[in-house]
């Protein structure tokens, strides 16, 4: 691809482009974009122009620029994401309707936890968590699992990384964190108390590719004084049947 006069590719500055929109900042002007993005005014109007026109970014009525349809399209063919939150759907509604507080699914991508579904009761307590949001691995309940089943290379690299808190409770010494993914393996669970959110735990299990490695971790948030036990052991059942429907798929 072309270089821009910075060095910068067409991709890399497309990517830069998208990774403006967050969950929180879905709806944006062209300059605010260039300005976030850290491009010219006329070349942020004129990639947003292009990507319109392809309908990777949509206009509104105002002219704002927000994500476009035809990207969710292209996301989807094929993808790995998809093909998970399709097995986990049912298993995720089965623990829904018994817990009736908030059930999610998530990934581990780029050294954070990345969430791809999450169910929720209307009367359901706090949850910081969106679809297609992100939190650390140290922090969050499913980051946990996701951290302990990581690859080496990548648990260490968050254990060598700065430990930032996210609550009063998030664990900051990596000797502690080490001790804590230690038992998760051993476990294969994690009781997570406080450590987004101090009113909330988290409770989360890990999730094979049929009889293969952990590609996602499922977790239920509950109010903190809820009991834990009967959480593990219904999302333990989901977690085995999305693996087994896994591994059927792949057959």
């Amino acid at each position: 691809m072309a270089n821009s006069a910075s060095g910068d590719s067409v991709t890399e500055r497309i990517v830069r482009v998208l990774e403006t929109f967050s969950t929180e900042r879905t709806v944006q002007t062209a300059a605010e974009i260039g300005r976030r993005a850290g491009l010219p005014s006329s070349t942020a109007h004129r990639m947003v122009a292009e990507l319109v026109a392809s309908g990777l970014l949509e206009r509104d009525g105002a002219r704002r620029v927000r994500l476009g349809m035809r990207l969710w399209e292209l996301a989807g063919r094929g993808s790995r994401a998809l093909r998970l939150r399709q097995a986990a759907l049912p298993w995720m509604e089965r623990v829904q309707a018994r817990v009736r507080e908030h059930t999610q699914l998530a990934v581990l991508e780029h050294g954070e936890a990345l969430f791809l579904e999450r169910l929720s009761s209307p009367t359901a307590g706090a949850n910081i968590t969106r679809i297609a949001g992100r939190l650390p691995l140290h922090a969050s309940s499913s980051g946990l699992v996701l951290l302990a089943f990581a690859p080496d290379d990548e648990r260490e690299a968050v254990l060598a990384a700065p430990l930032l808190p996210v609550s009063a409770e998030t664990i900051l010494e990596p000797q502690a964190l080490r001790a804590r993914l230690a038992a998760i393996r051993r476990d294969g669970f994690v009781v997570a108390e406080g450590s987004i959110e101090q009113v909330s735990t988290g409770v989360a299990v890990p999730v094979r590719d049929g009889r293969g490695p952990v590609i996602a971790a499922l977790s239920v948030v509950l109010p903190r004084e809820a009991p834990t036990a009967g959480a593990v052991e219904e999302l333990r059942a989901a977690a085995a049947g999305i693996s087994a429907a896994l591994g059927s798929a792949g057959r």
